[in-house]
């Protein structure tokens, strides 16, 4: 497209042309107030995707301000690349989670891909260096042949990227359940480490100061990606295909590595990540953040395809770019280091007085908007929020007891349901060694990490159950804070703080805004509770295909410190003989599930209860008795229930088993999701210590014959299956599905 063929700004107006870029007429007319006369079709370019909510936030400000943002351990909170926590000895942990969502609909590898290059750049804009991958998947059944494409493409497109530029994927979570069929999730994570004295902001300031373009040449790929993310999938999403953007892992490992080298030279003044809305956010939140202004020649941006326009150039998401700032008279400096990595280093602007955003392309002004507008003064909407006649309903029923005939078989079946079986399938494509830092590798309650040259050590994992979260958005928005936090203890380490991906359907409903706002309370609620504020996160709403809204899924991703290594814990049994312990007490409580979902093939009812006081006082207690070296393993109840838990903790223990006795009745027992518990072993030299430590209860031991076995206070065998069979039956599905023919 050339410049003479993009419409002028009476047609952009008169044939509502901002629509089509995901403006409405009102705020089109703001726009015109703001600027003072109707804008050109770039300048309205540059308004459609920063006010997108991808890049905006505009329905969900409301609901943010109210999550803790603040402790004595955040360096940084929201609002940059990524948060940051003190971890002493003048270290820091920097992490964030992201969405590529819509994307990986469309094309699942790059979608996948480019969703991890993207918070990888987050975390080393901020100066760190990265050390861990996590991620948090959601698909539909894996029954019909999309879903499968999805998903192994998905999984493909995040090892290939994480593999090739040697940053360890260390954990995750996947969920499968319909509410994802059209629209799957791809959540990525990153963690990274830095000193004190190397943190960067993405400031542009110094007025008279050079804007540099860093990194890969820019083409037509992902224009307007973030406008694409924040509207509804339909049966047309296929044609947004070149709104999705290609990556090259290799070219970012050259950007990382030339980075972190620039962050030791004061040169540079600031930087930031090229990501959504591409060289126009990064430029205008820069300017707006440090209260100045910029102004950029895109005849200078280095292009990888002929004739681009100053639009095309200002909205791609081409991938591995970077803009800094840098202190006038020392770009080459800037260059001499940039060049060792056979990247572009092009100074393409300077820093203004005047708080505007200035496009100069072929001799011309081709855009002059305020900075402000663009980034911090987007329309914010309080959208209506109804509850929602399902919930009423939910919230009514009686409780009812799934009718379970054969406990073994249960016990069978759940472990080969997706959600709870194995996920080796897809971690084994993942380097999860690479750098030789990873302690905990994918599989257990958390993954860890060491720090080298240091004792300390940092136990990550995300999380969310969303069928709780369907149910009641405010006690499920609890859990999933309280259940990342109960995989970082039951791994020896203190949580610090999260952060969160917030996924839901269409805020305009306000069913579902109705939803967002429930699930922020119990979030805030819990994160204040267990003392894990949240330092940043993202926005991922338009989550439908045709109308259907995806289940609600704030997932958690949290960040815990291990002070010691002798404290890290891994969740499978280590001897026979070894003492068994249920912390926690069962109640029948089926709401949302694998066991309602297994028998009635839906979730209804009410979601567990969650008291947040007995959490922390529960892991508060665990994590003293870990640290007084008392626990051998430790591991969270979560899907499933006991009799999963106790399997899951046999599964990688050689030549083990484990034999208990429940006291209650037995379907609660077994298979019911009650919060707060732990199942915990304790060597028999330990006990005392232990019971003094923890309040919990003995249920059994360990033993050296491979079968699990749960009997009644009676004796009467409830469940006795070899270690072997329930291993298979846990190991198997996913390749089963996969390579079943349906």
């Amino acid at each position: 497209m050339s410049l003479l063929l993009e419409p002028s700004p009476e047609l952009v107006k008169s044939e509502k042309i901002y629509r089509e870029m995901g403006l409405s007429d009102e705020e089109f007319a703001l726009i015109e107030s703001i600027i003072g006369r109707t804008p050109n079709y770039t300048e309205t370019g540059l308004f459609s995707v920063m006010w997108s909510e991808h890049c905006s936030y505009k329905n969900s400000k409301p609901v943010l301000k109210k999550f803790p943002v603040t402790g004595e351990k955040v360096l940084q909170g929201p609002g940059e690349g990524a948060g940051i926590v003190d971890i002493g000895d003048n270290q820091a942990v920097v992490f964030k989670i992201e969405s590529h969502n819509h994307p990986s609909a469309i094309e699942p590898y790059q979608g996948a891909a480019t969703g991890v290059g993207g918070i990888i750049r987050d975390v080393f804009s901020m100066g760190a260096r990265p050390i861990a991958l996590l991620n948090s998947l959601r698909f539909g059944e894996l029954t019909t042949p999309r879903v499968k494409y999805l998903f192994e493409e998905v999984v493909a497109g995040i090892a290939g990227y994480g593999n090739c530029i040697g940053i360890p994927t260390v954990g995750g979570e996947i969920q499968f359940d319909p509410s994802y069929e059209g629209n799957p999730l791809v959540n990525a994570m990153c963690v990274g480490l830095i000193n004190h004295e190397d943190i960067k902001k993405g400031q542009a300031t110094g007025v008279g100061n050079t804007v540099m373009y860093i990194g890969a040449k820019t083409g037509r790929d992902g224009i307007h990606g973030a406008t694409f993310a924040s509207e509804e999938l339909s049966e047309d999403s296929d044609a947004k295909r070149p709104a999705v953007q290609v990556g090259d892992p290799f070219m970012e490992k050259l950007l990382l590595e030339a980075c972190l080298e620039l962050v030791n030279c004061d040169a540079m003044v600031g930087i930031q990540d090229m990501g959504a809305a591409g060289l126009t956010s990064s430029s205008a939140e820069m300017a707006s953040k440090a209260g100045s202004g910029i102004e950029m020649n895109l005849d200078l941006v280095p292009q990888r395809e002929t004739g681009m326009t100053g639009y095309e150039m200002m909205l791609s998401e081409s991938q591995e770019r970077m803009l800094i700032v840098v202190e006038k008279g020392r770009e080459q400096e800037i260059q001499d280091i940039v060049d060792k990595y056979d990247l572009e280093a092009v100074a393409i602007g300077v820093v203004t007085d005047d708080k505007r955003l200035r496009l100069l392309h072929k001799g011309e002004v081709i855009a002059d908007v305020p900075v402000d507008a663009l980034a911090e003064d987007a329309p914010v909407y309080h959208k209506p929020s109804a509850e929602p006649a399902y919930f009423r309903e939910f919230q009514a029923m009686e409780v009812e007891v799934p009718k379970v005939e054969d406990y073994n078989k249960a016990l069978v079946d759940l472990l080969s349901q997706p959600t709870i079986a194995s996920k080796e399938w897809v971690y084994d494509q993942y380097d999860y060694m690479v750098r030789t830092n990873t302690v905990v590798a994918p599989g257990s309650d958390a993954a860890v990490v060491r720090i080298r040259g240091t004792k300390k050590a940092l136990a990550m994992t995300t999380d969310c159950n969303s069928r709780y979260l369907y149910l009641d958005p405010l006690v499920g928005g609890k859990i999933a804070v309280s259940e990342a936090a109960r995989n970082i203890v039951c791994s020896g380490g203190e949580p610090l703080a999260i952060t969160d991906n917030l996924n839901f359907g269409n805020p305009e409903k306000p069913e579902i805004f109705w939803q967002i706002e429930q699930a922020a309370d119990g979030i805030s609620e819990a994160c204040r509770v267990l003392n894990a504020p949240v330092i940043g996160g993202n926005v991922s709403l338009y989550n439908e295909t045709n109308g259907v809204a995806i289940y609600p899924t704030p997932v958690i991703g949290m960040v815990g410190l291990i002070t010691d290594p002798s404290h890290i814990t891994t969740q499978e049994f280590k001897q026979a003989g070894d003492l068994i312990y249920l912390i926690g007490e069962a109640k029948a409580e089926f709401g949302g599930s694998e066991l309602q979902k297994l028998v009635y093939g839906k979730i209804f009812g009410q979601a567990p209860v969650l008291d947040l006081e007995i959490e922390s006082e529960r892991q508060t207690s665990l994590l003293s008795a870990i640290r007084a070296g008392v626990v051998a393993s430790a591991h969270d109840l979560a899907e499933g229930g006991l009799a999963v838990a106790l399997a899951e903790s046999t599964f990688s223990a050689k030549g083990l088993g484990a034999r208990v006795t429940v006291k209650g009745e037995a379907l609660a027992e077994l298979f019911s999701e009650t919060q707060s518990r732990f199942l915990v072993s304790v060597k028999p030299e330990n006990k005392e210590r232990f019971e003094q430590l923890v309040a919990a209860t003995l249920i059994g031991e360990v033993t050296s014959k491979e079968d699990v076995v749960i009997v009644n206070s009676e004796g009467n065998e409830l469940i006795n299956k070899p270690v072997e069979e329930l291993r298979a039956a846990w190991k198997g599905a996913i390749p089963c599905l996969l390579n079943s023919k349906a």
